[in-house]
């Protein structure tokens, strides 16, 4: 379960109210307080019945061997007891998936402080950098998809032939240029952020997807190997929140920080027009993924920490960007609190998210039964997850592309990049 039973007992109302806050359906939440009643009720007469046919059993057992009558009674009122506790045990079974399904549903709510209304509400609490004007030097900057073609880097219409729109090829330059991002994000979250690096498997199965909230939320959104019953990595965090599922963990090991690069798929790639152009939304996609467990306690500031490091990136590449908290309506169902970082792209003069950070609390870790213990001999208790990108390529790229452009067509790269990727044409 997602949502704590205990806490829907506790605290239905915030929960509710965090339901509505994020669009969702409020009424989930008396469904399953009225599951969890009929499930307590029959639990207790299951166990009154089992109580009984205990009794009733060593009843038979005396009878029997003293000779008496009655023993035939007992012996059928021990076969009725047996069906009745066999028929409430099925009721048992079907009540509880039922409030495990409801439960599943039930969003995560918001932490308080989080701007509450719809996407307008998100607002912005930093800037770094000072966004390029579409024409500062009196030349009109190219859009990403118009350069990438131009010099060679960038081909859209051998994906759409090989796979389908929405599935881009990069060529020489471009292919160096994204394995040169995945190297420097990797290297420096590992090397100077002290992240474990991992290589996870591409492909995950239900039980991880479920963990992370994937399903069934957006079952939708992700491509299904229907004969294995697995599905296409959404994003590395799948995988590696899953590497602790159904563990507990020394408090001394906390918190973990891991690091993981891995292609990404995501079936719905956005409405048609100007926001699919190039490689603005994709299908396929690079992303390093940032994942962290934590005590309960410093999951705050475990957020702010895995957002200053992908800013790291940021400003190591030079891109102007903006940190934006994210409004009630503008987040996902299962975070309680989100960053997204936004870089500025001239050429189509927009802001392109490239990262998305968020503190999940103990909405995953319940799902995929990850706890800790706090010291020797304590009782383990569920911590919290967190998770970001640092960074996702494709809008990355893009703006690395639009912000280097030069006037005579080339991409001149920033030092960073430039040793393994040299200037883009010129």
């Amino acid at each position: 379960m997602s949502v704590g039973i205990q806490r829907l007992r506790d605290d239905a109302e915030t929960i509710r109210r965090g339901a509505r806050d994020k669009g969702e359906d409020p009424s989930l939440v008396e469904a399953a307080l009225t599951h969890d009643a009929q499930r307590r009720s029959l639990l207790g007469e299951v166990d009154g019945l089992r109580a009984e046919r205990k009794q009733v059993s060593a009843q038979v057992g005396a009878a029997m061997k003293s000779g008496s009558a009655d023993a035939k009674r007992l012996r059928a009122r021990s076969v009725e007891l047996g069906d009745r506790i066999d028929a409430g045990e099925e009721k048992l079974r079907v009540i509880e998936a039922e409030l495990e399904d409801l439960l599943l549903r039930i969003p995560n709510p918001a932490d308080p402080g989080v701007p509450v209304g719809p996407p307008e509400a998100t607002t912005t609490i930093r800037t770094w950098g000072e966004p390029i004007a579409h024409d500062a030097d009196g030349w009109e900057r190219k859009p990403h998809w118009e350069i990438g073609e131009r010099l060679g880097i960038l081909d859209l219409p051998a994906g759409a032939k090989v796979t389908g729109s929405g599935f881009p090829v990069y060529r020489g330059a471009g292919a160096r240029l994204q394995r040169t991002l995945i190297n420097l994000f990797m290297d420096i979250h590992s090397t100077e952020h002290g992240m474990i690096e991992i290589w996870p498997p591409a492909v995950v199965n239900a039980d991880s997807a479920r963990g992370t909230g994937q399903l069934p939320d957006k079952e939708d959104q992700m491509y299904v190997v229907t004969r294995d019953d697995l599905y296409l990595n959404p994003t590395a965090e799948v995988a590696v929140t899953n590497l602790h599922r159904d563990e507990i963990i020394d408090a001394d090991r906390l918190p973990i920080h891991y690091v993981a690069y891995s292609p990404s798929f995501r079936r719905e790639a956005g409405a048609a027009g100007r926001a699919t152009r190039g490689i603005l939304r994709v299908h396929q996609f690079d992303k390093v993924e940032m994942v962290a467990f934590t005590k309960p306690e410093d999951s705050p500031q475990a957020l702010e920490w895995l957002t200053e490091r992908a800013e790291v990136v940021l400003q190591r590449l030079g891109l102007p960007y903006r940190v934006r908290l994210l409004s009630t309506g503008d987040m996902g169902f299962t975070q309680a609190k989100t960053y997204d970082i936004e870089v500025w792209a001239p050429g189509i003069g927009e802001w392109l998210e490239v990262s998305s950070i968020s503190n999940f609390r103990d909405f995953q870790a319940r799902r995929m039964s990850i706890r800790y213990r706090p010291e020797a001999g304590a009782k383990p208790e569920i911590l919290h997850t967190l998770n970001g990108s640092g960074l996702a390529l494709p809008r990355t790229a893009a703006a690395i592309i639009e912000v280097y452009q030069q006037q005579d067509g080339s991409v001149a790269l920033p030092e960073v990049l430039a040793e393994n990727v040299g200037q883009l044409g010129g």
